[in-house]
């Protein structure tokens, strides 16, 4: 069913619990309900929402907030040891997580705990403990609001990157929208532990199976990562910075051990949450916004009411003193969503 509600209150749609609204909100619960929208009802710029759990809103957003229940798991294959799984763009992400697990399917075991829909994780390329989702998906099923089309994206088209894909950027955004999204999950590939976090949860033994892994992945999110349910956040709020070789063994050399993640390019990752912390900032706080004490990447919600200036001033201030002492520029991976939503160092 199509419901088309001007004026609408997003307070309860975003994970921040920021208070905001849009001009026009669109959800639909079947693909023949998209292809019912006509032009004239996307006022504004389009933006696909999803459950809120990535997003900082920081105003009333002047256009259309697209929302999906397109839920459902189709296999679309099984050779015995890999399975194709298409997940309907609507379905929660983690539903899935618990799903394939319990049908000891390696893949997504990793990615378990993040919340969100499958649409979404697919559009922001979500990752966690040495995965990305894009390491399971085979292609996406879009509606083109231009065509007003079905389209299959193939893995190859997507331009996957670190959180980034060309669902972020033109053409895509706002024009192709997610209506499945097809995983390969296989039987016998085994635990990934390539995250060292991870691997020293299962010293005595390896883990036989991916719902070992599952709750391991969920013990470790749930004693750093505050419950949004909660205490209002977007869970990671920055991505880790990737610097030069040459810029590593400058910041190593004045801090000592830093701890890094070497990329095939030769280039290094530093984990923003270190950054943070040796700036002294954990626990740092405006108005309502606060640095969280137990994983410094993620800022909450502490008061329950913090406005959005409250964020971004706190981010503002997170990103500058980051860069003064190492001269290195944090990019958010919230993505910001309104007037005013651009932070400059």
């Amino acid at each position: 069913m199509l419901q088309i509600i001007d004026n609408y209150d997003l307070s309860g749609s975003n994970t921040f619990r920021m208070k905001a609204s849009c001009r026009r909100f669109i959800s639909y619960d079947i693909i023949q309900d998209l292809a019912s929208i006509r032009p004239a009802d996307l006022t504004g710029p389009v933006f696909h929402i999803g459950a809120g759990s990535n997003i900082l809103l920081t105003g009333d957003y002047p256009g259309t907030v697209l929302f999906s229940r397109i839920k459902y798991y189709d296999i679309l294959g099984d050779n015995g040891d890999e399975m194709l799984v298409e997940v309907g763009a609507g379905a929660t992400f983690d539903e899935f997580c618990s799903w394939a697990a319990s049908k000891h399917l390696w893949g997504a075991e990793n990615l378990s705990g993040i919340p969100g829909q499958t649409g979404a994780a697919a559009v922001q390329n979500i990752g966690a403990y040495g995965a990305e989702v894009k390491d399971i998906v085979v292609r996406l099923q879009c509606f083109n609001l231009e065509t007003r089309r079905l389209e299959a994206i193939p893995l190859e088209k997507c331009a996957y990157a670190y959180r980034d894909s060309a669902f972020k950027h033109e053409p895509f955004k706002g024009k192709m929208i997610i209506t499945g999204v097809l995983f390969r999950l296989s039987r016998s590939k085994g635990p990934n532990l390539s995250y060292k976090g991870l691997a020293r949860a299962f010293t005595q033994a390896s883990p036989k199976s991916p719902m070992e892994v599952r709750e391991a992945v969920l013990g470790i999110r749930g004693a750093k990562l505050p419950d949004p349910s909660v205490i209002g956040s977007a869970g990671s709020f920055f991505k880790n910075p990737v610097v030069s070789p040459e810029d590593f063994c400058r910041i190593s050399g004045a801090e000592g051990e830093v701890p890094h993640f070497d990329l095939p390019d030769g280039s290094v990752k530093i984990p923003a949450a270190w950054l943070i912390d040796r700036c002294g900032l954990k626990g740092a706080s405006v108005g309502g916004a606060q640095v969280w004490e137990s994983q410094p990447l993620v800022i909450v919600n502490r008061s329950g009411s913090a406005s959005s200036s409250d964020v971004l001033a706190l981010e503002s201030l997170i990103i500058n003193t980051v860069n003064e002492r190492f001269n290195i520029i944090l990019h958010p991976e919230v993505e910001h969503l309104g007037p005013g939503a651009e932070v400059k160092p």
